[in-house]
């Protein structure tokens, strides 16, 4: 533990580029990473933030092969897709890089030589599933078979995602290759491994005995189980063809396994920022200090895995603290890529346009810092329009409104201080340091609510001493309630930064005021008497009813569509023989009317052309066609269907359809028109 860095590295976890970022994501890392870094900056520190997207690992290329493109391509899409949204929400990175890139090529590279010649490896000889046919080893992604626990006939080499159960390739039940579709065998194949168990004392007394007192609860206590239950080695390559090759003889085919490669592109990525001899003061600096921000899932990897290669290497320091959140849930369920039930940065930009600090104000104070926690639309609705319009927003608009309307928009004289003048100014002056200790205990959603209690503060102090009241009797007295305001809606200017970037920057301009130095943000004459200010602008308006409805109806459909899609199919009816189904007479007929049933819900009367004649048929489809939706409309028909008198009209023949999991019906039509009277075989 250090008291007095002389720098700050900072990084945040590597967002992985086979789909873009979401509200969990930002709630559980980024966010809580940005604010403890404009904070930094805000005491004046040498900090340098640093991420980038990792590109490597089977998910990308499994993603390349079903979109049919390479994936390089993948890569470049979702890195553009996610560089640009953090920048929109205002993420603050000196930069961010991307693990494809020669520069972390080389840089993973001369780790791995470097443990490799050391000896800090083993190397090991397994048995692992080959494709014949590709002439390649499969990771376990790219090998399905039936799951043995519940019967699912597309369970992954890893995980049954239909029941959630835990495998290995050999325990699925007629597995086969994703690449060919063929029955794979088993293969011998070498790989080296980080020896993790010969670290484990040195873990246990690094963390388990030093950093009980500094780390987080739910970040120590995993760490505890992990090395409690004793580690093993992990092979740190893999066969692949996409990914960082190992740089040895006798590894062609193989390249670093992700998780290995992917937390050097920390160092890779400043080494992209900064020069030579620069570089190295931020990851070999004693005098620097490095902390990860991630989410609970990559835990075991930073405080773990990561550090004892850092270890093993000897040229790096090790992370001071690694501030891990929780998950994030969406309207009461998990966040689920797979399954599209998410909020996406890049579509919530798109739909909340100016709306980044509303999206950060309600993760930041629904941040899961020590529990999963849940984001709704209505709790965003209500914080949006409870705090940050009626408190904060309401705070600097009567304080802004009221200079302009009183005293030409310029910063009244102090005059004479009362008590209670005095009593709020020293509650300013705590205010830096109260929100500041919070985020430097990463207690980042405490942090938050200090700050609003400044605004909380500013609105009962108008609210008692009632300006728009007292200038009709006391002008001097009305001026000083506005200076002591100023002074408050100033300090916001600051303390709001790491918070609400983009309000800050607005309130700034509405105070003519730069931001200035965390600790001079409770000063008391920060807005001198005199000091001209522009006209009030609203930092955030209302979001209506319908606006939310609207998001909620989006998540709803998704919902829907993931049940229609895994909703089970209709078993197979019993066989039938050629011969009965030679006798049906199945054609093409266009529709040439159609018309309600008198007094029905559910029947259409249609005049269809079958080619032989033009026929009656009624069909109970009246639900999910309107009757002019039908006209001119070619369906399938089966012709040779009994005549049935329905509701007093005689039916020759009968309409089919498909239904839908959700029993919604579909014509069953011909790719292109056809001459009516088609026959269907």
């Amino acid at each position: 533990m250090q008291t007095t860095p002389q720098r700050y590295t900072v990084t945040a976890a590597l967002p992985y580029a086979n789909g873009p970022v979401h509200i969990g994501h930002l709630a559980g890392v980024y966010l809580p990473a940005d604010i403890y870094v404009r904070y930094q900056r805000a005491q004046g520190r040498d900090v340098k933030f640093i991420c980038g997207s990792d590109e490597h690992g089977v998910p990308i290329t499994i993603r390349a092969q079903k979109e049919g493109v390479t994936p390089q391509q993948v890569v470049d899409k979702y890195h553009a897709i996610i560089r640009d949204s953090f920048k929109d929400f205002g993420v603050s990175f000196d930069i961010y890089s991307r693990t494809s890139s020669e520069t972390h090529r080389q840089t993973a590279s001369d780790f791995f030589r470097k443990l490799y010649e050391a000896g800090q490896f083993t190397e090991q000889v397994s048995q692992q599933y080959y494709d014949e046919e590709a002439q390649q080893f499969l990771a376990d992604r790219y090998i399905v078979g039936t799951c043995p626990t519940c019967g699912n006939e597309n369970a992954y080499g890893d995980q049954c995602e239909r029941c959630g159960t835990s495998l290995s390739p050999t325990d699925l039940i007629s597995p086969r290759s994703m690449l060919s579709g063929n029955q794979p065998v088993l293969r011998e194949t070498k790989h080296w491994y980080l020896p993790l168990d010969q670290y484990e004392p040195w873990l246990r007394e690094w963390i388990v005995e030093g950093h009980k007192a500094d780390w987080k609860t739910n970040v120590y206590g995993q760490c505890k189980s992990w090395i409690d239950q004793g580690l093993h080695p992990r092979a740190v390559t893999r066969d692949l063809d996409w990914g960082v090759p190992v740089p040895v003889e006798g590894a062609e085919g193989k390249v670093l396994y992700v998780w290995f490669d992917a937390p050097i592109g920390y160092i890779s990525a400043t080494k992209d920022l900064l020069p030579d001899g620069e570089w190295q003061k931020y990851w070999q600096d004693p005098g620097t200090k490095l902390l990860h921000f991630i989410g609970k899932d990559n835990i075991v990897f930073h405080c773990i895995i990561f550090p004892a290669m850092l270890k093993a290497h000897g040229d790096f320091i090790l992370p001071d603290n690694v501030p891990a959140n929780e998950f994030l849930n969406l309207e009461g369920d998990k966040i689920s890529t797979s399954r599209n039930w998410a909020v996406w940065l890049h579509e919530y930009l798109q739909d909340f346009p100016g709306k980044a600090d509303v999206l950060r104000y309600v993760l930041c104070a629904n941040a899961p810092e020590t529990k999963d926690n849940d984001f709704t639309w209505k709790d965003f609705q209500a914080r949006n329009n409870n705090e940050l319009v009626a408190n904060l927003g309401n705070f600097v608009n009567r304080a802004v409104v009221l200079t302009h309307k009183f005293f030409a928009g310029q910063v009244p004289a102090a005059g004479e201080l009362t008590a209670a003048d005095q009593e709020v100014l020293a509650q300013l002056a705590e205010f830096p340091q109260r929100v500041g200790d919070l985020i430097e205990n990463y207690r980042f959603r405490d942090a938050l609510n200090e700050l609003m209690n400044l605004t909380r503060l500013g609105n009962k102090y108008l609210a008692d001493t009632e300006p728009w009241k007292l200038i009709k009797t006391d002008e001097a007295r009305t001026g000083t309630v506005l200076h002591v305001a100023l002074q408050l809606a100033a300090a916001l200017v600051t303390l709001m930064e790491p918070f609400l970037p983009a309000a800050s920057a607005n309130l700034g301009r509405m105070l003519n005021r730069t931001n200035g130095k965390w600790d001079e943000a409770g000063r008391p004459d920060a807005l001198p008497a005199g000091h001209p200010i522009n006209e009030a602008a609203l930092l955030f308006d209302k979001i209506e009813d319908q606006t939310v409805e609207a998001q909620v109806q989006k998540l709803l459909d998704t919902k829907l569509a993931n049940q229609l899609a895994n909703a089970p199919v209709m078993p197979a009816k019993e066989d039938v023989s050629f011969e009965d189904f030679g006798r049906m007479d199945l054609r093409i007929g266009t529709i040439l009317a159609a018309e309600k049933v008198a007094k029905t819900k559910k029947l259409l009367k249609l005049t269809v052309d079958t080619g032989l004649d033009k026929r009656t048929i009624v069909s109970g489809i009246a639900e999910h066609f309107a009757p002019e939706q039908l006209i001119g409309q070619q369906a399938l028909v089966l012709l040779n269907l009994a005549p049935r008198e329905i509701k007093g009209i005689e039916s020759q023949g009968m309409l089919l359809l498909a239904e839908n999991a959700d029993g919604k019906l579909s014509l069953m039509q011909p790719g292109q028109p056809v001459r009516p009277g088609s026959f269907v075989a």
